[in-house]
């Protein structure tokens, strides 16, 4: 871009770009006919995130580049729903169906009735808030009644418009609650959960939970990288426009702008209402999504109103469940196995029994609460099925085939890889071993404590780290300070000179500072600003080992739950060996205060927002405090300056609306000259 573009100019590309975006992204998830690639709408994106880092000042909330949030939010906040969105009753048979169909007849006085059939996503409900057209909130549903905020989540699934399409004829509702299933496709799913397997974690037992778990991070970056999608079938309350069936309701959601699955049918009558359903429940596996049934609705929305609601389900639809594949096995025997990060994880032994196409011979359990919940025992027979046709799980206990031989299972107390005590998270079902030496994480502690944001030890990658514990070369990470030159040359793709850098930048690593050695470390909920803060309040490793949980929790930062996984992590001895020889081998234990390079930031309170595309933010907030200003988490009445790099957040809004001094990256080096 010229470097001379006005404001104007670029206000006219901005819009351009904007509109360019939302077209391909209708196409894309509405329509299901998209007309570029991915790398060319990549580069439309591109260009609008760099036009609108040089004019920050004409970023939009509804802008695609705002749908991920810059910074994770602290909890969800309760919505209560405008109209509640109540569960369905289940029915499992065509005669189930017939009994609905008769039922309806019966309180309506009429003899015929039409019906919608759509697909039963497996996924979880929301509730999408426009007004205007514009996205004001999403939400879970929660008991019906109320569910959390989850907005920010909502908004980094680009299946979610964040403006609405104005409708050919006659007006945008004032207001419309959209009812829709965030789903993730069975790729994406395969895809997470062979990253959760490579990285130690707990594979999510199906999409759904897969889904679900992701809705329920409080980073929507993490969300945004899941690859969530979304359906809407239905609305809730409803200003300004009127509907007269449901028919009617799903065209006008497709025509301004929201994904409606192609895959319903009006049918006349309850006869081939039951013909559709059998014709899915043979289709189904073909889908890239998982559905477990059919939801049927009567079309009529005066009919629905009249049927009106159960005190726990509406009377107008119903669901047509479709039977799960499963089969019967015995359970031979629970092993315990240790993730790349510390994660326990029960799996069955089973009696190999054939299945959806496959022989399982093993399923997971998931954790102990599971196992507890079903009451499975070893020497049991299972009900197994295959959850969303890919992992094998079991379903329950066949208890009539006990014969009082069967054991009750309990998680180990110590951790199988390395005889270490094991911790339960407070905040988690999983039981972990945070061993600084057990065999079973070295590897992922590794690449931890080399990335840039810890140690910075440049060289350290993943094949570097899969070599280092496959010789026993690291046990644990205070060998990485004890490796020698000819050690390194023996490895694969290692010459001198690889190996010289290597040592000269786990070297240079020794004097990173005390907040990034904390980070380092991997404790569990202890990131980068944990780490910070941490170091700040504390000066020394050696005082915060010692730290009592209450100590701890007086800091406004650190919640119980941190506090108390940091005291366990240094009550283990044999943490405290590993930081034994980091302290010998030289590594910086103290917090030193940043060299003042210039005053230039004095009496300057800075805040950030958004990426940074020249250093981290834990790197800018240095800079800042070594030309004499000070650093602010929030905008504040105190705040004089604000940084805004790209997808700024709610602060800049804020910064905005207080008159606070708003500059980008660029300015903001120039004022410590960084940049000319």
């Amino acid at each position: 871009m010229d470097t001379n573009t006005s404001l104007a100019d670029a206000k006219r590309q901005i819009e351009r770009l904007r509109k360019l975006i939302l077209q391909h992204d209708r196409k894309y998830y509405v329509e299901n006919q998209p007309e570029i690639s991915d790398p060319e709408y990549d580069r439309l994106y591109r260009a609008l995130k760099d036009l609108e880092g040089k004019f920050p000042k004409l970023i939009t909330p509804d802008s695609p580049t705002q749908r991920v949030a810059g910074k994770p939010l602290e909890s969800f906040s309760v919505v209560r729903h405008r109209v509640p969105m109540q569960s369905l009753d289940n029915t499992y048979s065509a005669d189930e169906l017939r009994e609905f169909d008769a039922r309806v007849k019966r309180f309506l006085s009429e003899s015929s009735v039409a019906y919608v059939v759509e697909l039963k996503f497996d996924g979880v409900s929301v509730s999408l808030t426009y007004e205007n057209g514009r996205l004001v909130q999403g939400a879970t549903r929660g008991d019906g009644e109320r569910g959390d905020d989850i907005t920010a989540n909502l908004k980094v699934i680009r299946a979610v418009p964040l403006t609405l399409d104005p409708p050919k004829k006659g007006s945008m509702p004032k207001l419309m609650e959209v009812r829709g299933e965030v789903y993730m496709p069975r790729p994406a799913f395969e895809a997470l959960n062979r990253e959760r397997e490579r990285q130690g974690e707990p594979l999510f037992a199906n999409p759904r939970n897969g889904a679900a778990g992701s809705l329920k991070q409080l980073d929507p970056r993490i969300v945004a990288e899941r690859n969530l999608s979304l359906f809407c079938y239905g609305v809730g309350e409803v200003q300004g426009r009127a509907f007269s069936s449901h028919t009617e309701v799903l065209a006008f959601l497709r025509e301004v702008g929201l994904p409606v699955n192609p895959h319903f049918k009006f049918c006349a009558d309850m006869k081939e209402v039951i013909h559709f359903c059998g014709e899915w429940d043979a289709k189904r596996k073909k889908l890239e999504y998982d559905i477990d049934g059919m939801v049927v609705k009567v079309d009529d929305l005066d009919q629905q109103r009249r049927l009106g609601f159960t005190s726990k389900a509406p009377r107008f639809m119903i669901a047509y469940k479709f039977p799960a594949e499963r089969a019967v096995t015995r359970l031979k025997e629970i092993q315990v196995q240790v993730g790349r990060t510390g994660t326990l994880t029960p799996v069955a032994n089973l009696e190999p029994v054939f299945l959806a196409g496959t022989t399982v011979s093993r399923a997971t359990l998931h954790n102990e609460d599971e196992i507890r919940r079903k009451d499975i025992r070893v020497g049991d027979w299972v009900r197994i099925e295959k959850a969303g046709e890919i992992i094998p799980q079991v379903v329950e206990v066949v208890k009539e085939k006990r014969t009082g031989k069967e054991k009750v299972f309990r998680m180990p107390a110590r951790c199988p890889a390395c005889g270490g005590k094991v911790s339960r998270d407070p905040e988690e079902v999983a039981v972990r071993c945070e061993s600084l030496t057990c065999p079973a994480q070295i590897k992922e502690r590794l690449l931890h404590f080399g990335q840039r944001s810890a140690m910075d030890i440049d060289g350290l990658g993943d094949a570097l780290a899969e070599q280092l514990v496959a010789k026993g070369l690291t046990k644990d990470l205070g060998d990485l300070y004890h490796l020698t030159l000819g050690q390194l040359m023996k490895l694969e793709r290692m010459g001198e000179k690889s190996a010289q850098n290597l040592l000269q930048a786990i070297e240079v690593s020794k004097q990173r500072g005390l907040a990034r050695l904390i980070f380092a470390l991997g404790i569990r909920h202890v990131g980068e600003t944990g780490g910070r803060v941490l170091a700040r309040h504390f000066g020394s490793l050696k005082k915060l080992a010692q730290a009592s949980g209450e100590e701890l929790t007086h800091l406004s930062e650190v919640g119980p739950v941190m506090a108390q996984c940091v005291c366990d992590f240094f009550r283990l001895p044999e943490n405290r060996r590993v930081l034994e020889k980091l302290e010998k081998a030289g590594i910086r234990f103290e917090e030193s205060a940043p060299k003042l390079l210039s005053k230039r930031l004095a009496g300057q309170v800075a805040v950030f927002t958004g990426e940074l595309a020249h250093c981290s933010r834990a790197e800018a907030e240095d800079l800042v405090r070594s030309h004499g200003g000070a650093v602010g988490s929030e905008v504040t009445r105190k705040t004089t300056l604000v940084v805004a790099g790209d997808s700024p957040g709610s602060k800049y809004e804020k910064a905005k609306g207080l008159g606070v001094k708003i500059i980008n990256e660029s300015e903001f080096r120039k004022m410590i000259e960084l940049e000319k």
